[in-house]
């Protein structure tokens, strides 16, 4: 499997066309009986932030979307089975770049994560930052009012780099969604 996935190309993912054609209890059965998901990690990898999450937040839906397959959070539900752990998460393949706007309605996440993204220092590549003023726009718009959004970066250079460079897009999210946003930043 390799290590990247190109998010431009077009890839067998099934999607929703509108957030009302996303059929949730296909996740989270029964479990989201009632319920719209609220967390979302953009870029799940494994699901390890997920999992940590999990029992902290038992009652709410969370949704890993993940552009390379990844059968982690499966394997961990079932091993949790007979207790009913994990219930809560869900792990969708989908290309977040493309796609966003098309599982969740406006105002619906009351967090949204970023671990760690790929940086793509080179300029033929800044095209595939998940972090751009248009991606910036959609996020603004599927995080509700007072949502955090939650970005964090590594190493201690890149961080220095990426806010110099992307000044304006952080700001731009704040004016797109007229609230406070935290933006915090883990540096290791």
């Amino acid at each position: 499997q390799r290590a990247h996935s190109n998010p431009h190309s077009d890839h067998d993912i099934e999607y929703p066309r509108t957030p009302a054609e996303m059929d949730w209890k296909k996740l989270y059965g029964d479990y989201a009986e009632g319920k719209q998901v609220e967390f979302a990690d953009v870029g799940c990898g494994y699901g390890g932030l997920l999992m940590k999450l999990s029992p902290m937040f038992p009652e709410v839906l969370m949704v890993g979307l993940e552009i390379r397959v990844k059968e982690k959070i499966k394997a961990l539900r079932l091993r949790s089975a007979d207790t009913g752990g994990f219930r809560n998460v869900a792990c969708l393949r989908s290309n977040a770049m493309k796609y966003l706007p098309n599982y969740f309605y406006k105002h619906q996440l009351s967090k949204i994560f970023f671990l760690f993204p790929d940086p793509h220092f080179k300029n033929k590549k800044h095209k595939w930052r998940i972090i751009t003023p248009g991606l910036l726009a959609e996020y603004a718009y599927v995080l509700r009012p007072g949502g955090w959004f939650n970005l964090s970066l590594s190493p201690r250079g890149l961080f220095k780099k990426k806010r110099r460079r992307n000044r304006i897009e952080y700001s731009a999210l704040h004016l797109a969604h007229h609230i406070p946003i935290l933006l915090r930043y883990l540096l290791l």
